[in-house]
């Protein structure tokens, strides 16, 4: 038997051990100095216990999953190569056409592997790299071992080491010094295996004065059986760059989805995170930023919508380290049958970081009597010269709205869309128009039913 079989025998089977991790870097043929901080993030996993805070965890059991699946294919650069079976998939997922053939970039993960890649001629001449994460390692070491596990170690969360020990694919993005990407670059993350763990691991670095904005999508079909999604994220915006994360997931209500992102933003550069969650069974992800630098930016647009047995736990971090550093938090979510969500946000100024300038919105919409919203703000404030407002809000769907728009015609539930699409309207406003679109009719989708 040789080693590459010795790997997919052990590879196919489910659970987790030593040997699973060892198996999953050995059959990539990675560095060494990945492999050994696999194993350290193995061990760290299975000493750290499951969160008892935020959604109830205690019901998944990963000894089912399986945490790797071996590729069957090598990835495509040609559109006209994928199988029929992807492309369908791009079909369902509505990537129009024309989008595909003229996007700067686009990776798509199905399961584990990355399988189709393309970049625009435009930017890899100008020094972009965009690719798969696990080309990165090999292709481009120096960049790639500098930062990666830097923004968030495996010692972060029980999430993340389990990540760090069984990530694969994702992407790896690094733009030049004053180079301006101008089109977004854009992955896609399909789960199409029943028991799968997904463990994405991307990693985005902006050098001084470069602009990027990356847009992902999620998506997994409904087995009867759990899916765990455990991706991480990491971006690093050095001197004057400027990174937007762009995520519309849509997870089947069947999948866990634990997920760590977190950028570093050095001096005068911004970090934005714009996170929509529209599915999954439950959910835990929080997007932060570190502003270590002197007059940088974060900011995180966020909007949740949990529907009859969903808890999106989710909300915001900001840890102001620089002088003159600001942040804006602004958060929207929906209930309905019975599901709920919960805003869970840390805003921390650090002694000495003067001059820090904070904002925090929180508003939720109830749609029925049996949903449920929660509000988990922790403010700590360090330093006295620093502005900071924090307000919040729940409401219902009026009566009164619903009235004014059904005497113009408007049956309810259609009135009932358009009340909600007005209160994401600050969210949607911020995507590509495609993405809006697209977020908009899901949640009009889902809102069938549910007014009225």
């Amino acid at each position: 038997m040789t080693n590459k079989q010795k790997y997919i025998d052990i590879l196919s089977k489910p659970g987790l051990s030593k040997e699973v991790v060892e198996s999953i870097s050995k059959s990539k043929e990675e560095p060494q100095w990945m492999t050994d901080m696999r194993l350290r993030a193995y061990e760290h996993y299975m000493e750290r216990p499951v969160p008892t805070w935020g959604a109830d965890l205690s019901g998944f059991k990963d000894d089912n999953i399986q945490f790797y699946v071996v590729p069957g294919s090598k990835k495509k650069r040609n559109w006209d190569e994928v199988p029929s079976e992807v492309k369908k998939t791009f079909e369902e997922l509505k990537i129009p056409e024309a989008e595909r053939k003229f996007l700067a970039g686009v990776e798509t993960q199905f399961d584990s592997s990355v399988i189709y890649g393309r970049m625009k001629e435009k930017w890899e001449s100008q020094g972009v790299i965009f690719t798969d994460t696990d080309t990165g390692v090999k292709e481009h070491p120096e960049i790639f071992k500098k930062w990666f596990g830097k923004v968030v170690p495996h010692t972060d969360n029980k999430y993340a080491a389990l990540n760090t020990a069984c990530w694969s694919g994702g992407s790896f993005v690094y733009v030049p010094k004053g180079v301006k990407v101008e089109i977004p670059l854009q992955a896609y993350f399909y789960i199409q295996t029943q028991n799968l763990g997904q463990f994405e691991r991307t990693l985005i670095v902006a050098d001084e004065g470069a602009e990027v904005q990356y847009v992902e999508g999620c998506t997994a079909p409904t087995y009867s059986t759990d899916v765990l999604h455990s991706g991480v994220i990491e971006l690093v915006a050095l001197k004057g760059a400027r990174i937007r994360y762009t995520t519309i997931q849509n997870w089947s209500k069947n999948v866990y989805n634990l997920v760590t992102q977190r950028g570093l933003a050095h001096e005068n550069a911004t970090i934005e995170w714009v996170d929509c969650n529209l599915g999954s069974y439950k959910t835990m992800k929080y997007p932060s930023v570190l502003l270590v630098g002197n007059n940088s930016h974060g900011e995180v647009l966020s909007i949740a919508v949990a529907d009859g047995v969903q808890h999106l736990d989710s909300g915001a971090k900001m840890i102001h380290m620089g002088k003159n550093t600001s942040s804006v938090i602004t958060t929207k979510s929906i209930c309905k049958k019975g599901g709920r969500t919960s805003y869970r946000g840390l805003v921390k100024v650090v002694k000495g970081a003067k001059n820090a300038k904070v904002k925090v919105v929180c508003d939720a919409l109830i749609l029925d009597n049996i949903s449920q919203t929660d509000t988990y703000p922790y403010n700590e404030i360090y330093e006295k010269a620093t502005r900071i407002e924090h307000e919040a809000s729940v409401s219902k769907v009026s009566e009164n709205q619903l009235y004014y728009l059904m005497s113009r015609g408007i049956s309810e539930e259609e009135a009932g869309g358009l009340i909600v699409s007005g209160f994401v309207e600050p969210i949607a406003k911020e995507l590509p128009m495609e993405y809006a679109m697209e977020m908009n009719n899901l949640i009009r989708m889902s809102m069938k039913g549910s007014v009225g």
